[in-house]
């Protein structure tokens, strides 16, 4: 078992130690967290992610977004893996999905529809203290990633986690990036300072 997929199982064993009360109060924290984050607070488009199972939770995240006025892109999980966009309508407008998966229902916007996020929201089961992510394997969002530099985007790269899922080292690969900041119950982390609003 590779060093990657042996961190990836001890991560979820924990995760599914969580309580629904555990999770739910991670969330609640998670998302007055994450709305405050400058990153977050000035941005016009985010591309988000719907939380299942006892991952850290978005969907008050997601609400408090779109209360706001910002545009939230969702992800809807194409055959070969990679990533189809579509507009955050509310949680009535979520729908079921293959791998548990909660999707919107609304047109697809195509996979270069990320290009336009101010700030990118990733899952994840891990970040070390490089910035450096540890996805769950399915590659969707190396896709995401690579699209993003291809075309010399840059939106702020956030990931929400457990506060034990800060660790000292990830096992990384060439085609890793790291992210800009990481939110945990306890707090916010940069791993890049946010550009200065002029």
């Amino acid at each position: 078992m590779s060093r990657k997929a042996a961190l990836r199982r001890e991560l979820l064993a924990a995760r599914r130690l969580l309580t629904p009360q555990d999770v739910g109060q991670a969330a609640a924290v998670l998302s007055s967290a994450a709305s405050d984050l400058p990153e977050l607070t000035g941005a016009r488009t985010v591309a988000a992610y719907v939380s299942v199972g006892r991952e850290p939770g978005t969907h008050a995240l997601l609400d408090a977004l779109r209360a706001r006025g910002v545009r939230v892109l969702l992800p809807v999980l194409l055959a070969d893996n990679d990533l189809d966009w579509a507009v955050f309508e509310g949680a009535n407008h979520l729908v079921p999905a293959g791998r548990g998966l909660l999707e919107p229902d609304g047109t697809r916007l195509g996979p270069e529809a990320v290009l336009d996020a101010d700030a990118v929201l990733l899952p994840g089961l891990a970040v070390d203290e490089r910035g450096m992510r540890l996805g769950r394997g399915g590659g969707s969002y190396d896709r995401v990633l690579a699209r993003l530099a291809s075309a010399g985007a840059h939106p702020a790269l956030i990931v929400l986690l457990y506060d034990d899922e800060v660790v000292a080292r990830v096992p990384e690969e060439p085609h890793d990036h790291p992210v800009d900041a990481v939110v945990t119950p306890a707090g916010a982390r940069r791993f890049r300072f946010p550009p200065t609003v002029s």
